[in-house]
């Protein structure tokens, strides 16, 4: 086959491709790492001529034009299934909308009940087989694009190409229309450094890991910092499966420490649906035979994760109350994120075989106005519980961890007020008496 002759036929500049687009459309612009600016521009450009055009995406770095260029939402709305901080700016200003997903469902809620009519995604240059790669994406970007209408590639030279066993590549064949001259750089997300709280925490959780245990980090100070220590620690043969790769990970490999041998699948190779961090980490997972891209649906299964023995499960979240609900995507009604893989990785985590799921929060937090607040509350007033108390298993804050599996009510209030701060301790205890989650007996 001529695949450079193909290639060369579906070339299109932007504004063709934002032609594909009609008022009344559904457009899928898949991740931030693989956002197709040029495409985005030239959509925006036809403004005033197209209504009620719907865009999804997800953890999007900015800016979208199409948001841009349409404050009153009266020509494009926009839909986030993650939100990064330039969407929840978006979000506080009424120009985009949340849409709550379970991250393993990805793939079977455009199989099942979504359609697209025009996908717009960056992937890597064509190989010399007619295959396009959507490297950082490779976990979520054909599951959101693949059953399109049409699909356009926005082609980005920067990318890493990253292997994968199937979904993480495209054929020029299943292609619309291929876009060139992007100049953009690849999003980059530069490591925080972290607060005194997540090293506290990190070193509490620290105890708990074993040789060979296989790790999921999320996104956010404490996953780093316990990154950057156990790369310190005694620790060996530690294994990645993850739906997200950060810098935490490069920096174990680094060490020595991230060797992925004695993980039961995929032995050998450190296994990510999605990645975000520096340039050197792109560089790292660009074509290297260590790593390998799977769909989400696959990397985020339970039942995949319950496999590994020793699997540990690291997450952030914004605020638990005193039952054990978990609210990790919003500060009241005010969005911050999104589900993500959490509620996966809590189940399949504590499936595992000397496996533990950990959410990881600083026990207070500073606002804006000076003040501290307790981030373990009495009970939730419009907050989105992302886990409910049931999934709730290790809880960790820098002044210890605590299991709240198997507990009752009044168990799980004395532990997570021994996680609180010292300063709101004896406000917490009366507001669980008054609650009646607190037995008399507890310690005080």
């Amino acid at each position: 086959m001529d695949y450079i002759a193909e290639y060369k036929s579906k070339l299109g500049t932007p504004e063709q491709a934002a032609a594909l687009v009609k008022s009344g459309d559904w457009v899928e612009y898949s991740n931030g790492t693989n956002f197709a600016s040029l495409c985005d521009a030239a959509l925006a450009g036809r403004r005033d001529e197209l209504f009620d055009v719907k865009v999804r995406g997800q953890i999007m770095y900015g800016p979208l034009k199409v948001c841009e260029c349409d404050p009153g939402c009266e020509h494009f709305t926009y839909n986030s299934w993650h939100s990064s901080a330039y969407e929840r700016r978006l979000m506080d200003g009424g120009q985009a909308f949340f849409t709550p997903m379970i991250f393993r469902n990805l793939a079977w809620y455009h199989r099942e009940f979504l359609h697209v009519n025009v996908a717009f995604v960056c992937a890597t240059p064509m190989d010399r087989h007619g295959y396009f790669n959507f490297s950082l994406a490779a976990g979520t970007a054909l599951d959101m694009i693949g059953r399109a209408d049409k699909i356009v590639l926005e082609i980005n030279p920067a990318l890493p190409r990253i292997y994968g066993a199937y979904n993480e590549s495209i054929h020029i064949s299943d292609v619309t229309m291929v876009v060139e001259g992007h100049t953009d750089p690849v999003p980059t997300v530069a490591k925080k450094a972290p607060s005194p709280e997540d090293v506290a925490i990190a070193h509490n959780v620290l105890p708990y890991i074993v040789d060979g245990s296989t790790l999921q980090l999320g996104i956010g100070g404490t996953p780093d910092a316990l990154g950057s220590i156990l790369a310190e620690s005694d620790l060996k043969d530690l294994g990645m499966h993850t739906e997200l790769c950060t810098d935490g990970f490069l920096d174990l490999f680094k060490a020595g420490k991230l060797t992925n041998k004695r993980k039961a699948i995929f032995p050998g190779k450190g296994v990510l649906g999605l990645a975000t961090g520096s340039r050197e980490l792109y560089d790292w997972l660009d074509e290297n035979p260590g790593v390998i891209a799977l769909p989400i649906a696959y990397v985020n299964n339970p039942q995949v994760i319950a496999s590994m023995d020793n699997f540990v499960s690291l997450n952030s979240c914004v605020s638990v109350d005193l039952y054990g609900q978990i609210s990790s995507e919003s500060a009241g009604l005010r969005h911050i994120s999104g589900t993500g893989g959490q509620l996966d990785f809590l189940t399949g985590a504590a499936m595992s075989r000397g496996g533990k799921a950990f959410i990881c929060v600083a026990s207070s937090r500073v606002g804006r106005d000076g003040v501290r607040r307790s981030n373990i509350v009495p009970h939730f007033n419009g907050e989105i519980i992302t886990s409910p108390r049931s999934q709730a298993y290790y809880i960790a804050t820098e002044n210890g961890v605590a299991s709240l599996a198997g507990r009752s009510s009044w168990e799980r209030a004395e532990l997570l007020i021994g996680l609180a701060h010292p300063d709101f301790r004896d406000g917490l205890i009366k507001a669980a008496e008054e609650q009646r989650i607190w037995r008399r007996s507890n310690k005080r």
